[in-house]
């Protein structure tokens, strides 16, 4: 499958807006209330296309669709199975004034042109056409490891934050839990037979509500956004051009990204930076499997914004110590060591090392996950 990312916009055509309708769970209704929009953007005279809608067979959702022009979904073959995606070429060449594409990080099934949806939005926004879509909060790369914390469900399907930061508009669409369980209860999210398997497990009423506040504060991040961006062309407030400067201290190991998502859950509070820093011992190789890991730290931490730093020191803690004075960093984030409390008083914690070091800068230790990740 091609990754190959999607050209930018060129001089012919201005880039596209991008609407996105934000939930918490399958069945808030956001692909309705998309719909219904479209509905209501037809009616004023608006060209208004669907490049693709995942019904899931919901009565409601296949009624909204009536009435409104579809583009034929592009039929794949793949291990002997026909699967139909969203064919982004016909949608560009049709060339409308809005383009509906739901689930925005759903993953492309092999022979399409990119891995992801989100990845096709952009190609279409950057061709001059408007977007509206969806996503649910869980799907945030940022946002990976708090899901794992409260569901204990590892997404799998994740796209980068960038993605909604950059959208010229964010909708946020709330329903209380307890409407949402009456819904799924009445067959309206999933027939009636699957509905005691998902009370027992992704529906489960608190993991429903960490879900519900993750998007609010998500929308929430959105309007501080937005707020900081026109402060910052009228020059109101020096104060606000504070910066949180976040280092993220990592070794080639898997558990990692947790450390990269949050050293950007820090740097964005305040609108800041990270950088992704590792320390090479000189002389010291990293096997295969090591140098794979270190890659996709490096492409996470791309995709969240960051820049990764590799660094060469026979000390860890001072080349560490070294580069965040030099770019005034004001957190570091690093993990909690895996040595025993004996080999810590006999050679030393790096930690400890450090923030005798860095006694201005705060230095944040962050634990293992709290429960077992299964392997996948």
């Amino acid at each position: 499958m091609s990754t190959v990312e999607p050209q930018q916009p060129t001089a012919l055509h201005k880039r596209g807006r991008h609407k996105i309708f934000l939930g918490y769970a399958p069945g808030v209704g956001k692909t309705y209330t998309m719909l219904a929009e479209a509905h209501r953007r037809v009616n004023r005279g608006e060209d208004v296309v669907i490049g693709i809608i995942e019904t899931h067979s919901r009565a409601e959702v296949v009624k909204q669709v009536e009435g409104l022009e579809q583009i034929p979904r592009k039929r794949l073959r793949y291990r002997d199975k026909i699967f139909e995606e969203m064919d982004t070429a016909a949608v560009i060449a049709r060339h409308p004034e809005w383009a509906l594409v739901d689930e925005l990080a759903h993953t492309n099934i092999p022979g399409t042109q990119h891995a992801k949806r989100w990845q096709s939005v952009v190609e279409i926004l950057n061709a001059g056409i408007n977007v509206i879509s969806t996503v649910n909060v869980q799907h945030f790369e940022s946002l990976n490891d708090t899901v794992f914390e409260i569901t204990g469900v590892r997404v799998r399907e994740t796209l980068p934050d960038y993605i909604l930061d950059e959208a010229d508009e964010v909708v946020l669409i709330d329903l209380t839990p307890s409407a949402l369980l009456n819904r799924l209860k009445r067959g309206d999210i999933y027939a009636l037979a699957k509905v005691p398997t998902a009370l027992n497990n992704f529906f489960r009423p608190g993991n429903l509500g960490a879900l519900r506040e993750l998007a609010l504060r998500k929308t929430a991040e959105e309007v501080d956004e937005q707020l900081r961006a026109y402060m910052t062309d009228q020059r109101i407030a020096d104060s606000w051009r504070t910066q949180e400067r976040v280092v993220v201290c990592v070794t080639p190991v898997p558990t990692a990204t947790r450390l990269i998502r949050r050293g950007y859950q820090l740097s964005r509070r305040q609108n800041g930076i990270f950088w992704t820093v590792y320390v090479r011992v000189p002389g010291a190789l990293l096997s295969t499997k090591q140098e794979s890991v270190m890659q996709e730290l490096k492409d996470l931490t791309r995709n969240l914004g960051g820049e990764t730093i590799e660094l060469e020191g026979e000390s860890i803690a001072d080349a560490i110590t070294r580069f965040a004075r030099e770019h005034q960093a004001s957190s570091i984030v690093m993990g909690q060591s895996a040595r025993s409390r004996l080999e810590e008083i006999l050679r030393g914690s790096v930690i400890t090392r450090i923030m005798r070091m860095m006694n201005n800068i705060d230095v944040v230790a962050v634990g293992s996950l709290s429960k077992e990740e299964p392997p996948g």
